[in-house]
């Protein structure tokens, strides 16, 4: 299987280049199903350079603050790669998650507004009808988009910018993992009672429950995701 294109867009011409390659590129690297193949994920520096639309200097100065933040690799007579995390370090990631995004929770459960509660909701409309494990796809983007909300109703710029960096792995395993072993199904019931939580200003409740519900995809990782290793 050929590794996944990478998408961004030529940049706008009236801004810093480094900045917008940086933001285009790790925007780009943030949306890959960098964990659904076996291949090395090779980025090319003359390719980002005539994607973008801007000379090859942005570009090296974009990666290199990338390769600081550990998304890609930069090796010698080798090349550019993106980063691939081992199975113990997903683990890892997916805990340290939970524990900030349950730590959002509690905020989203005294502070945010009962209607921006009430959109968390919306998320979850088409699947009313619908079982979530018949439109995988479908249902793990909005998967992905309830837990980023819960980030972002906390209304904390730190937790997202901590949370950002741990982005890329954590949606391509949720990404991954949401068809199997009836996850789809148990995420969908779970979301519906931290909403409820939520709704209640259950603030103890509504941590424990984002924060299991958060475990309990390191648990799978854990057990079924050896590919990893």
């Amino acid at each position: 299987m050929n590794p996944p294109p990478i998408n961004v867009q030529p940049l706008d011409t009236g801004t810093t280049f480094r900045s917008q390659a940086y933001h285009a590129l790790k925007q780009a690297i943030s949306q890959m199903d960098i964990y659904d193949h076996n291949d090395e994920i090779r980025l090319e520096e003359r390719q980002l350079s005539e994607l973008l639309g801007v000379s090859r200097t942005p570009i090296r100065e974009a990666l290199t603050l990338l390769e600081q933040e550990g998304f890609i690799r930069l090796q010698p007579r080798r090349g550019i790669f993106v980063i691939r995390k081992t199975k113990a370090e997903i683990v890892e990631m997916i805990q340290v998650w939970a524990a900030l995004e349950s730590m959002a929770g509690r905020m989203v459960a005294t502070q945010a507004t009962d209607e921006d509660i009430r959109t968390l909701w919306d998320l979850f409309r088409n699947f009313e009808m619908r079982n979530p494990k018949e439109h995988v796809n479908e249902y793990s983007d909005a998967n992905i988009a309830f837990h980023k909300s819960i980030i972002r109703l906390s209304g904390s710029k730190l937790i997202q910018e901590m949370t950002d960096n741990l982005f890329i792995h954590i949606r391509a395993i949720r990404k991954l993992t949401i068809g199997q072993d009836n996850r789809a199904e148990r995420s969908i019931n779970d979301h519906k009672e931290i909403i409820k939580a939520l709704e209640r200003r259950d603030v103890d409740q509504a941590e424990h429950l984002i924060r299991d519900h958060t475990l309990g995809l390191a648990a799978h990782v854990e057990k079924h995701c050896d590919f990893l290793e």
